[in-house]
């Protein structure tokens, strides 16, 4: 038998012994029936209270079991996918006779799935240092637009053309911050994009000055949208859009939560926007 049912059953039993014996208290002296019903209410209302808390508390803590049990599937799955598949290159360099051009490219495909087990190791390390309070991004002025040209080149390989990421970056935008965290920043949020969105889809990348001399960035997708109410939530740690029995994109729900903790330490602000006709945009705002 399950704890909780354990518990409310002797919830239930309380609650009866107590209306059996305030039954006989009002029998046998019907001066006192008020006292009794008040003390009675009162203890009803606070067992009902505390009943109900714990019952919240178990089931919220049932769901960070199933989001950390997701989480660490997830994170099995994108780890044996690149290794796999750099076994596989290695494997075929060394057994077939190649030339130079074949073992060049097979070469290549491994070392961007070695850029993908890179990054799933920082974001994982990241999150944890930050969620133990064990990071102090440093910070001091650097180029914001450099970076990001740099993240948008290097992630363009993963899309199927060129055409898919489309950037419009402003020259030169020096921002004080922590490069190394802010770059977790602007992966996470392209990545994000990529992710959710249909094959070729066309993501767009800006990053400007607005007029009141705010440094935006931002990222906007044709993809599946994010809904109302998961826009609130989008952003706690392990938590990704959509059912866990309909989702079909990879992930581990420590990206955006990377995302809000680094932006937080920068006091900037991030919106989460509808694109037209469908689609998402995420808004970044530097003072």
């Amino acid at each position: 038998m399950k704890p909780l049912t354990i518990f409310y059953i002797l919830v239930f039993y309380v609650i009866a012994q107590l209306l059996w014996w305030a039954t006989i208290m009002v029998h046998l002296e019907p001066m006192r029936t008020g006292m009794v019903v008040s003390e009675g209410f009162v203890f009803i209302s606070l067992m009902a209270f505390g009943a109900y808390k714990l019952h919240r508390a178990i089931n919220k803590e049932k769901k960070i079991n199933a989001q950390q049990k997701n989480f660490l599937l997830s994170v099995t799955h994108e780890l044996k996918s690149p290794l796999a598949s750099i076994k596989l290159y290695l494997q075929t360099i060394l057994k077939r006779d190649l030339d130079k051009a074949q073992q060049q490219n097979f070469i290549g495909k491994s070392l961007l799935d070695i850029e993908r087990l890179a990054d799933l190791v920082e974001n994982m390390l990241l999150a944890t240092r930050i969620e133990n309070k064990l990071y102090s991004f440093p910070k001091e002025p650097f180029n914001f637009s450099n970076l990001v040209e740099k993240i948008v080149a290097r992630l363009q390989i993963h899309v199927c053309s060129a055409e898919s990421l489309i950037t419009d970056i402003e020259p030169n935008i020096f921002i004080n911050g922590d490069d190394f965290a802010l770059s977790s920043v602007v992966s996470n949020l392209v990545e994000n994009a990529v992710k959710y969105s249909p094959s070729c889809m066309p993501i767009h990348v800006n990053l400007k000055r607005s007029l009141n001399n705010k440094v935006v960035f931002t990222v906007a997708d044709l993809g599946i949208g994010i809904t109302e109410d998961e826009k609130t939530k989008i952003f706690d740690k392990f938590y990704r859009v959509g059912s866990e029995d309909t989702r079909k994109t990879k992930g581990t729900g420590l990206g955006l939560f990377i995302v809000k903790q680094v932006l937080d330490r920068h006091q900037a602000i991030i919106k989460v926007k509808n694109n037209t006709p469908n689609g998402t945009v995420f808004e970044v705002s530097f003072s």
